[in-house]
């Protein structure tokens, strides 16, 4: 029999640490009036740390009285005592820290080379500080560029604002961003702006470069088309002028054709007023579509989710910057018209929809996925891959039940006087009588229909809503949805 007590063991190296015992090694962290000595042990340090391991072996440490002397005046003693806590006892406590004081700590922490512990703050960053990301992007994208082994959070930050390009691209502090960026977020194939609007930026970053340059190119002379060429000549390889439309071609960047190689502006007139002409040379492909979610009551996490259910995956198999699928609007009640013969002629023939409805005076939503295609006559259609979900409160994804079909042969329902509808019975039922949804537990597994909207004396159960979208999806995978949202 094996007996082990490990936490007993941390519990006294960390006493040791804090009671400061036979130290051979001080620390004076930070400078000026804030400096303060800290207390170590080199066995420890030593033993923990390759930095450390390094430092004692190399004998580049000095060495006065016994004691092994570290002047460390670029990382405060705060920072440096969460990082010997870690060494001696493994454990640290982020949750005191605000954003950028944490930024701070993983460039100590990198200084210092404790991959652990970069890897733990890199992962808490993403997971519980993420409205700080982006809150700042510049500046948080400027601390990770200049270290390599923040691959993680570089990666999220870069996603990120690929995904929502307007946290940086409408910054003020844009036109600050320095050129390596942008040259790294030009050359990404999804980031999700048009074409046009990369461009647009891009001339605008290029004038905030020399804020003495007229914003009119009629008005340059050859001194200053040099000065612009030589700035934007990096990033004209990166825009894919192929995307871009004949009149904003002609309007936004034909202009600037001083500024810009010669055989580029012809071949690009070439392309767009004769675009049957063969042209020989490499066309380049489009940015990954722009995911759009034009619903008033759908955020991207929901768009996560439902693509995770669609691929029968738990909630948070995806997030929102892995989401497969892109999402486009087709149709919305109060624009398009709440009946029947608006919904069909918008949706019919689309492909596969998730259908979403908010209920009424609440903060609930309620909706099924239907794999196959919307139509006017077909009656019940079988499937084994819908179903149906509800949200408690569409704030708080926790709250997400899902409904799978269990009686694949009345799945789904298509009828030319029925908006969309799941389940015989019906599981949900979309009505553009009363403009409400109406629900009965019959061939999904759960019910979605919330405890305050439930009337057990029923058979079905009526939700009011107020408005509805259908929102299309151009699957990257193998199938394509659409999403129909009520709200």
């Amino acid at each position: 029999m094996t007996f082990e007590s490990p936490q007993e063991v941390v519990n006294d190296i960390e006493k040791l640490l804090m009671n400061d015992d036979d130290y051979d090694v001080i620390i004076y962290a930070g400078e000026n009036e804030n400096v303060e000595e800290i207390y170590a042990h080199s066995n420890i340090l030593r033993m923990r740390s390759q930095y450390f391991c390094i430092a004692f072996s190399n004998e580049w440490v000095k060495k006065k009285n016994g004691k092994y002397i570290f002047k460390k005046p670029n990382i405060s003693h705060n920072f440096f005592k969460i990082i010997l806590r870690l060494i001696y006892c493994g454990k640290v406590d982020l949750t005191k820290l605000q954003g950028l004081d944490i930024i701070k700590l993983l460039i100590a922490t990198d200084e210092i080379n404790i991959p652990t512990l970069i890897h733990y703050i890199q992962e808490y960053l993403i997971k519980h500080q993420d409205k700080f990301l982006q809150q700042s992007p510049i500046e948080i994208l400027e601390y990770v560029y200049q270290h390599e082994t923040f691959t993680e959070l570089w990666n999220f930050c870069l996603e990120n604002v690929c995904v929502e390009p307007d946290i940086l691209f409408k910054s003020d502090k844009f036109i600050c961003l320095k050129a390596p960026l942008l040259e790294l977020l030009l050359k990404r194939d999804n980031l999700s702006l048009d074409e046009i609007i990369v461009w647009d930026n891009l001339i605008k970053w290029c004038l905030a470069q020399h804020t003495n340059i007229s914003r009119d190119p009629t008005q340059w002379n050859k001194e200053t088309i040099t000065i612009m060429e030589r700035t934007i000549h990096r990033f004209v390889p990166l825009i894919r002028f192929n995307h871009i439309s004949s009149e904003d071609f002609i309007l936004k960047v034909y202009p600037f054709k001083e500024i810009i190689p010669k055989d580029l502006i012809n071949n690009m007139l070439i392309f767009n007023m004769a675009p049957n002409k063969q042209l020989n040379v490499n066309m380049q492909s489009p940015r990954k579509p722009k995911f759009i979610c034009d619903s008033v009551i759908i955020e991207h996490q929901h768009f996560a989710i439902f693509s995770s259910w669609i691929e029968m995956k738990n909630d948070s198999h995806y997030n929102v910057r892995n989401i497969p699928y892109n999402f486009n609007l087709l149709y919305r009640a109060s624009r398009d018209g709440n009946t029947a013969v608006a919904f069909h002629s918008k949706c019919d023939n689309k492909g596969a929809t998730i259908v979403v409805a908010k209920i009424q005076n609440s903060e609930q939503i309620v909706g099924g996925y239907n794999p196959l295609s919307w139509d006017q006559n077909s009656g019940y259609k079988s499937t084994y891959d819908s179903f149906i979900f509800s949200f408690t409160n569409r704030n708080n994804f926790q709250t997400a039940k899902v409904g799978i079909v269990s009686s694949h042969v009345y799945a789904i329902y298509c009828h030319q006087d029925y908006g969309p509808t799941f389940g015989g019975g019906h599981d949900l039922y979309i009505s553009y009588i009363n403009n409400g949804c109406y629900s009965n537990s019959h061939s999904y597994t759960n019910s979605i229909i919330p405890n305050h909207a439930s009337h057990t004396d029923l058979k079905y159960h009526y939700i009011a809503h107020t408005s509805c979208d259908v929102i299309e999806e151009r699957g990257l995978n193998l199938r394509n949805s659409i999403v129909a949202s009520f709200a």
